[in-house]
């Protein structure tokens, strides 16, 4: 830290401890210091009680924090009568001073109460954890669900691509990047740094991550991938200690084999698409020789589907559950005709393809509970991403290689509901 930085620590730190003491913080309901947070023209009281809210908050318990939510959702909504009257006067009479009003209607106070909390330094990323409380905590409590909306309507800008800083990871990265690589890898566990080690250093391994300015010590999300010849059918033998390193200019494909969201407050805001197209992007610059990009995917949703299908695993051989997850991944539909499967629905919205399907592809215990041990390879074209994402938006079609069509086809199943 410079010594103007020290500076003006100091200075703020003052008219901090000079504040809250004037105003008395300590001992007022948390609803009441946001209300006032909300009201205050005064930028340093302003930061005084903002920084107050969010270290009296991280300290509450769930029920407090629950009770919190509550408050600030009923006491900072927005007043329907004041809309209806104000979007009247718009619609008489169209003008800068009735949009305004109008606008300012519509805005419930709780966001101006969220963007005011994040003047603090540090605070963006407390936010994150504050929303991830509200999304533990409020489940299916309508007011709740409102309040998240507005949390949701300004991640979205705060954290559209441009904030976003792609960094590669490596076996040189910091310590604490590293912990919270294996923290928060949710495709495939990392069971050790030995484990890391072979996921990073070999020069036919890359990890790249998205991070926010704000958060610069908290990947927001990351993609592991390997650099081979051809495209893989094993997430095992992918990931084998004892398999040969590929020289990086011998490869022919990049595999995106774990694609992992690492802030559970950052849910519903995507990141993915943007993650893949960019890395994409810059390992086809890196290196020549590729030409396919793909990833290895799980399918997490087919054994419960099957269960729900009234369809046993027992008895059923490799080609066999091929079929079935082939058929599941292009019939299987959830309500608005999208793909029953989590990761399906995200790798198609994104302009991928379903290429190809693998028995026998993740021996592990969750691979085996969640797919019955197969797994997926979505295909970016990157000259048809844009366009089939279009489609897919549009018209909800699956698109699929001929092999997995023909695949599917003999299945017979009962007709799927939309659930």
């Amino acid at each position: 830290m410079t010594i103007l930085a020290e500076l003006l620590s100091t200075v703020f730190e003052r008219r901090y401890r000079r504040e809250s003491s004037k105003l008395k913080l300590d001992g007022r309901p948390l609803i009441e210091l946001a209300t006032a947070l909300v009201g205050t023209a005064g930028e340093t009281s302003g930061l005084a009680l903002a920084r107050e809210i969010l270290s009296r908050f991280a300290e509450l318990e769930d029920e407090e924090k629950l009770a919190f939510f509550h408050d600030i959702a009923t006491t900072m909504d927005i007043d329907p009568e004041l809309v209806r009257t104000t979007l009247e006067d718009y619609e008489r009479d169209p003008s800068k001073a009735s949009y305004r009003a109008f606008s300012e209607a519509v805005e419930p106070a709780r966001q101006e109460l969220i963007r005011r909390l994040n003047q603090v330094p540090g605070a963006t990323g407390a936010l994150v954890k504050m929303r991830a409380d509200l999304l533990r905590l409020g489940g299916k409590e309508a007011e709740l669900q409102a309040l998240d909306l507005d949390f949701r309507h300004l991640f979205a800008s705060w954290f559209n691509r441009g904030f976003l800083v792609l960094r590669p990871i490596n076996w040189e990265s910091p310590a604490h990047i590293l912990e919270k690589i294996i923290a928060y890898e949710a495709v495939h566990a990392i069971d050790s740094w030995t484990d890391l080690r072979g996921r990073l250093e070999p020069a036919d391994r890359r990890c790249f991550a998205f991070f926010h300015p704000a958060m610069p010590d908290e990947p927001l999300i990351f993609v592991e991938v390997a650099l081979t010849q051809g495209t893989p059918g094993s997430v095992q033998a992918l990931l084998a200690e004892d398999r040969e390193t590929l020289a990086p200019e011998e490869a022919d494909t990049a595999v995106f084999y774990s694609i992992s969201n690492c802030q559970a407050g950052l849910a519903s805001i995507s990141f993915g698409n943007s993650l893949i197209k960019q890395v994409a992007a810059d390992l086809s610059a890196e290196l020549s020789g590729l030409r396919t990009f793909v990833t290895l995917s799980p399918i997490p949703g087919l054994m419960r589907w099957l269960e729900q299908e009234g369809v046993s695993r027992e008895g059923k051989d490799a080609e066999q559950m091929k079929a079935l997850a082939a058929y599941y991944l292009l019939n299987a539909k959830s309500r608005g005709g999208l793909p029953y499967d989590p990761v399906a629905r995200f790798h198609l919205g994104n302009g991928a393809k379903i290429h190809a399907v693998h028995a026998d592809a993740d021996t592990s215990e969750k691979g085996m509970a969640q797919s019955g041990g197969t797994m997926v390879n979505y295909l970016y074209d990157l000259q048809r991403v844009a366009q089939n994402h279009e489609n897919f938006a549009n018209t909800r079609e699956v698109i699929a290689s001929a092999e997995v069509k023909a695949l599917a086809g003999p299945v017979a199943l009962p007709k799927t509901e939309e659930r």
